[in-house]
């Protein structure tokens, strides 16, 4: 059969015509979009399919790979996804490779069957070859790696060839034969046998293929051969400029399926509830592929269609193995009404469901959708089926409704990124993301900014998170571009615009997880914007509609969706009566690097103010790359890493977790800010909030910790009452269990932490998960009363020497400083070295990557105008002002100077910043270091205000009673609970891809740092000073600046402190930041 077709089809490819240079052809034999075939044998195949599928927990993350591992586990994945499917092969495996530097330059007829391949490399499929040594993966965040001028690309346009054979199952004879690939980018051309048999674009969408006729006869042991063409740039490139690597090839998986000769094609679920959601109309609309019979006569004179619903949240509590026949709940037939919907040519299936179990994202409750098409003897000739949801979307004035309430959104957007696969996907690593989403209280997730391989969507109707599907539109680069037009704007790219919509709302509609379809992202607004629209409302009015181009408002989305807005404007428009649409941050709290800074202020006016329904941080996952460094170990690499030119850095960089899927810091403020139980207290009460919708706190057990001063004086288990959805629980502060502690206790500060812990396991965590965790603090029971220093009555050394004081206690401690300088020189307990030097003034921090976003106007660039960050501090007086027997008083007064090399000369006029320092020394070893600081009035915002001092490299146990365990800053301290704590120095260093300001802590009140043997050095807040915020590192400041990689960090020969003063919004301040 396939030879008798090598002359009667020629491949697009063939006719001299650039088809990947044509934005309007976009396919070629290309079947239409549809949801995902399973091709199952029978119903009972169909359930048993999903009754392992389903059998996923968190259990299954624990073996995610995240190096080179996850070459062969992606295979594994791919045979996985297939397994039960007896009508189904997966051609993943390791292909014949040759990468062409141009499409002019791929071997000729390499697509023969007789081509010798024998001298090609080979490639795993599915992969993208960049990650397999092949081009080099490239880096922008806007601008196109290519000159912009569509729909051409460069001459220099790499082109994979793919050679690899299969054989058709003996048990398929007489079926049709479908080649499916799941994903490719950017463009490609296939050929069964010689013969081409399609074209494609769209690199986050399947293709398919018919190639029944091209196939050798099945029972022959002559294998096909699948040759596959791949452009890396294609006229569709210009409508994928999103913000992540671009990267090529065959990335997920190329599938067999195996129909017979009418078949179900596609098939669309519908549930209408009730208005009290006591049942639910059920809708299954069905698509037959009968194109190859002869007679195009009804399909209903030879073949009956059905569908079933199962309860699949049965199988699993018998614990023994499962009757899956028998969890039938509902049936549905054919409706032969006639239709009202013009144009409509489906075949329509009603049913009724009662009292059904309804989905949310808090109780992800599914069924299995069976779809029977039976020939007139009452024989299956196919079967169809996949999870689907009973729930109910909609609007409201200012709100987004799923089953009748408000939902809040505590969202993250996600690119698909592996650090050693790039774009390809395996099942642990989704269950990984998942996992870590759902313990950490992230209920929704935005595809950004495409459609994600099918299965991502299966485990989020699972697991429960509310999706927003985004199709594959970007053209971010247009807008800097005064000579061409966005694409929406002409008429030459809708087709392949509305193509892209059509594909992910056909592939995944019936996913109970999406609550709304997205036109894409950052590609601006225009004519062929309002005509998506227009196709989506049209085809599934059942979910909302986004899209955040031409500014968050059209006509084109239901839901006003901005990014980065300022918590201020998202409550003006909140607030607009005039407005009638939710409010939901498409984009917020940009989590690059050390971030996520003043993510509470959102939050406070989210759960304030009606008609802000919450957002999507961006992003999940930083995007860093696996590399070879010259020692041969590996490093995660960003962009220029690789001599991709041009690249936009580390701006891939922006993810809460690092890509082995460590979570940063920010996770607990994120956790703390998203928990679903809000504990607060004032007046004498506390106020315990359930803010599920759906869930009460039935499965949750509450407990309560006292501490005193950092110290633990109390704890237990809370017993409460069943706090339904949305309510509020009262304590007053007489009747808690707490009450008798407080009462009696003598500390300056008392604090109670409530805590929420899950009582039984789930699909995400296992029992004993803390969901919920609050810190209050109580009125103290005493007046503070500030620290006074006790002088001994001992007599200890006081000498002047030329330039040098030296005071001290014999044997006990001993402290030098200079008088000229009027810095520390020595520090002595028991004659071992603790500080080497200090203490001296200090403003300058290592920028963060918030802090260097802007260009120009960013905050690192105005410290830098104002050079700050090369400060050179002059002494300009230092007299030791008081001398008695049981102290020493040293007054220093310094100027801030920019570092020129050159102290000869220096005025006054010239200083930035004059601070006066006064050092207090008494007898008993304590020093009280009093500061002042006189900045210019046109400084910017100081990056710091506060001393720094370094400490013998030995001097390595801090223990601190503040703010902890993890790292925080004065805009990112919510979740972080005042105690005491002790870590190692090393300990503290938290190694972002690219190095800058880390390891803080902050509200400290006291810290100490002591070598093994228990010698250090105590600081604390004096008198009426507030908490500090402090830092302790081998890394120096300037290092930490200077290094553009976490490996390339130099450890110092000692250990820099440093202890501050942050207030935001003043001239003492800056925190980390969260914006772009």
């Amino acid at each position: 059969m396939a030879s008798s077709m090598m002359g009667q089809l020629v491949s697009p490819l063939e006719n001299g015509h650039h088809v990947w240079e044509d934005q309007s052809f976009i396919k070629w034999k290309k079947r239409d979009a549809h949801v995902t075939l399973r091709c199952h044998e029978s119903i009972e195949g169909s359930l048993k399919y999903w009754y392992e599928r389903n059998k996923v927990n968190f259990m299954v993350s624990n073996s995610a790979p995240w190096n080179d591992d996850a070459v062969p586990e992606a295979l594994d994945s791919a045979a996985l996804w297939i397994k039960g499917l007896p009508f189904v092969e997966s051609l993943s495996g390791y292909w014949k490779f040759y990468l062409a530097s141009t499409p002019g330059n791929v071997p000729l007829n390499f697509y023969h069957t007789a081509f010798q391949d024998s001298e090609w490399e080979t490639l795993p499929v599915p992969s993208n070859w960049q990650m397999h040594g092949f081009d080099r993966p490239i880096y922008t965040n806007v601008e196109y790696p290519f000159p912009l001028d569509p729909p051409f690309v460069p001459v220099d346009n790499p082109t994979g060839c793919y050679r690899t054979d299969f054989v058709i199952p003996k048990e398929w004879k007489g079926r049709r034969i479908l080649l499916h690939f799941e994903a490719v980018d950017s463009a490609f051309c296939a050929w069964i046998n010689g013969v081409p048999v399609g074209y494609s674009q769209d690199s986050r969408l399947p293709a398919e293929f018919e190639i029944t006729d091209y196939c050798y006869p099945c029972g022959t042991d002559k294998k096909n051969v699948l040759a596959v063409q791949v452009f890396r740039w294609s006229d569709g490139s210009y409508l994928e400029d999103q913000d992540h690597w671009w990267l090529s090839g065959i990335h997920r998986d190329v599938l067999l399926l195996s129909k017979p000769q009418v078949f179900i094609a596609d098939y669309f679920f519908k549930s209408n509830l009730a208005e009290d959601f006591s049942y639910a109309d059920l809708q299954v609309e069905v698509k037959i592929d009968n194109s190859q019979e002869t007679s195009k006569d009804s399909v209903l004179d030879n073949f009956t269609i059905e569908a079933a619903l199962f309860d699949s949240g049965s199988w699993y509590s018998s614990g023994g193995s499962a009757d899956l026949l028998s969890s039938n709940v509902a049936n549905l037939k054919l409706d032969l009404s006639p239709r009202t919907v013009l144009g409509f040519r489906d075949y329509l299936l009603v049913g009724r469901l009662e009292v059904p179990r309804l989905w949310s994202a808090e109780q992800p409750n599914l069924y299995t959708l069976v779809v029977i098409l039976k020939d007139t003897s009452g024989n299956i000739v196919d079967c169809e089926s996949c999870l689907v949801g009973i729930r109910q979307v909609s609007k409201a004035p200012k709100q987004l409704l799923v089953n009748g309430h408000p939902i809040t959104i505590r969202g993250v957007n996600r690119h698909e990124h592996h650090p050693r696969l790039g774009k390809t996907n395996i099942e642990s690593c989704m269950v990984k993301d998942l996992v870590l989403m759902k313990q950490h209280n992230i209920n929704a997730v935005r595809n950004s900014h495409y459609p994600q391989h099918p299965r991502w969507y299966e485990l989020c109707d699972m697991f429960g998170m509310y999706m927003i599907d985004e199709a594959n539109i970007e053209t971010h680069g247009f807008d800097y571009t005064g000579h061409v037009k966005h694409p929406t704007l002409e008429p030459s790219w809708a087709t392949a615009m509305l193509d892209r919509v059509m594909g992910m709302v056909e592939r995944d509609k019936n996913h109970a997880c999406i609550i709304s379809w997205s036109l894409g992202n950052e590609s601006g607004y225009g004519p062929n914007h309002s005509a998506l629209a227009g196709w989506v409302r049209g085809k599934d009015p059942s979910r909302l509609l986004h899209y955040e181009g031409g500014g968050s408002r059209t006509p084109s989305t239901d839901i006003v969706c901005p990014m980065y807005m300022r918590v201020w404007d998202i409550v003006k428009i909140a607030k607009d009566p005039n407005e009638t649409r939710p409010l939901i941050l498409c984009e917020y709290s940009h989590a690059m690097g050390n971030s996520n800074g003043n993510i509470h202020e959102y939050w406070e006016a989210i759960d304030g103010t009606f008609g802000l329904q919450g957002g999507f941080i961006w992003e999940w996952v930083d995007q860093g790359l696996l590399k070879d460094s010259a020692d041969g170990t590996k490093h995660w690499a960003y962009g220029g890493d690789f001599g991709d030119v041009p690249n936009d850095l580390n701006f891939c960089l922006n993810g809460l977790v690092w890509p082995d899927r460590t979570p940063h810091p920010a996770m607990h403020e994120v956790k703390y800010v998203y928990q679903p139980i809000k504990v607060s207290f004032s007046e004498g009460t506390l106020k315990i909030t359930n803010t599920h919708f759906y869930e009460t706190t039935k499965a949750l057990e509450f407990c309560w910790a006292a501490h005193g001063d950092g110290c633990e004086l109390g704890s237990g288990n809370l017993s409460l009452p069943l706090i339904e959805p949305q309510k509020t629980f009262h304590i007053e502060l007489q009747s808690a269990p707490w009450h008798t502690l407080w009462a009696s206790s003598s500390a300056e500060e008392f604090f109670l932490t409530i805590s929420a812990k899950l009582l039984h396991a789930t699909c995400w965590v296992e029992a004993g998960h803390v969901i919920s965790s609050t810190q209050v603090q109580l009125p103290a029971k005493r007046e503070f009363v500030p620290h006074v220093i006790k002088t001994k009555d001992t007599t200890f050394l006081k000498e002047i020497l030329g330039d040098t004081l030296k005071v001290g206690q014999q044997n006990a401690w001993e402290i030098i400083l200079n008088l000229k300088m009027g810095t520390v020189e020595s520090w002595k307990v028991e004659g071992v070295p603790l500080m080497t030097k200090g203490i001296f003034p200090c403003f300058w921090r290592a920028p963060t990557d918030n802090d260097k976003g802007g260009g120009a106007s960013s905050y690192s660039s105005k410290w830098q105008a104002a050079h700050i960050d090369n400060l050179h501090y002059i002494t300009k007086s230092c007299s030791v002002q008081n001398m008695t027997d049981h102290l020493v008083k040293v007054a220093v007064v310094f100027l801030g100077v920019p570092n020129s090399g050159d102290d000869s000369g220096v005025e006054d006029t010239n200083a930035l910043i004059e601070i006066d320092v006064i050092y207090t020394i008494y007898g008993s070893g304590d020093v009280v270091v009093e500061c002042n600081v006189r900045p210019s009035s046109d400084l910017p915002p100081l990056p710091r205000v506060g001393v720094e001092f370094h400490l013998e490299k030995s001097i390595d146990q801090i223990k601190w009673y503040g703010r902890g365990p993890f790292e925080c800053y004065p805009d990112r301290k919510a979740a972080a609970h005042v105690g005491v704590y002790e870590k190692k120095v090393s300990d503290l260093h938290v190694p972002y891809i690219v190095p800058g300001e880390c390891s803080g802590r902050a509200d400290v009140r006291w810290v100490t740092f002591q070598n093994k043997d228990g010698l250090g050095i105590y600081a604390s807040i004096y008198g009426s000073s507030p908490p500090m915020q402090i830092n302790a590192s081998y890394y120096t400041t300037a290092e930490l600046d200077r290094a553009t990689h976490n490996e390339d960090l130099i450890r110092g020969d000692d250990i820099e402190v440093n202890l501050c003063r942050f207030k935001r919004y003043s001239i003492m301040v800056y925190g980390v930041s969260g914006s772009s």
